[in-house]
């Protein structure tokens, strides 16, 4: 998102983050849920989706080359069903315990993990059937993709947030292949017209370190 249609001022960001790391400390410890605070900035109040990313500090390479970040856990709620607030907490917990491709978060790691909490716009449905068009219609730094996909073995669901193709340096295509892989499909699915996408946007702010700073992400 330009800096003129921010949704969210950097207060607010601070303060969802805090919560998102209040909320990780509190369940991997204690394992107890927080309640919402009653300081709550009332914007933070109105329904909407969100993610909460646990990345762990780590130095390992890939086909990209070395990076710093590890995925610890991510999970969110796509649609605005919940106020943000409560949303947030709850896709802490989650990534924290329930991301079913890592054990949960033990109390140890909570020193080498950094928290990112990103506010979603409502997914907006491509009216496009055609490729090209619908390779057209997203833009890498800008959108994240929600697909929904019939097969023979039932309904098919993933998504990617905007920042997952800027961190791998995927092109549009390769983005649409790869929401493609995280629904469990083979890489072409998007190219049938009875696939449906969904693009969303999204303000990210993240600690700089554990426990530390908190800045907005910004994506290009």
């Amino acid at each position: 998102m330009s800096g003129t249609n921010y949704a969210y001022t950097e207060e607010e960001g601070v303060f969802l983050v805090k919560l998102a790391r209040a909320t990780l400390e509190a369940i991997v410890t204690k394992n107890e849920q927080l309640m919402v605070p009653k300081d709550v900035p009332p914007k933070l109040l109105k329904e909407s989706g969100v993610f909460v990313t646990l990345n762990k500090i780590a130095t390992y390479e890939h086909r990209e080359g070395t990076r710093e970040h590890e995925l610890r856990g991510c999970i969110g709620r796509p649609m605005p069903q919940q106020p943000l607030v409560e949303a947030t907490i709850d896709s802490a917990i989650d990534a924290a315990t329930h991301d079913p491709r890592f054990s949960p978060v033990r109390p140890k790691e909570l020193g080498e993990v950094v928290v990112e909490v990103t506010a979603l716009t409502p997914p907006v449905l491509l009216k496009t059937t055609q490729p090209q068009d619908r390779v057209e219609a997203i833009k890498v730094g800008r959108d994240g993709l929600l697909i929904e996909a019939p097969t023979p073995f039932g309904a098919r669901r993933g998504l990617l947030l905007p920042q997952v193709p800027v961190e791998w340096h995927w092109d549009e295509k390769e983005f649409l292949n790869e929401i493609c892989y995280k629904a469990g499909l083979s890489p072409d699915y998007w190219l049938k017209p009875q696939t449906k996408l969904y693009t969303f946007q999204g303000e990210i702010f993240m600690e700089t370190t554990p426990r530390g700073d908190i800045v907005r992400k910004i994506i290009n």
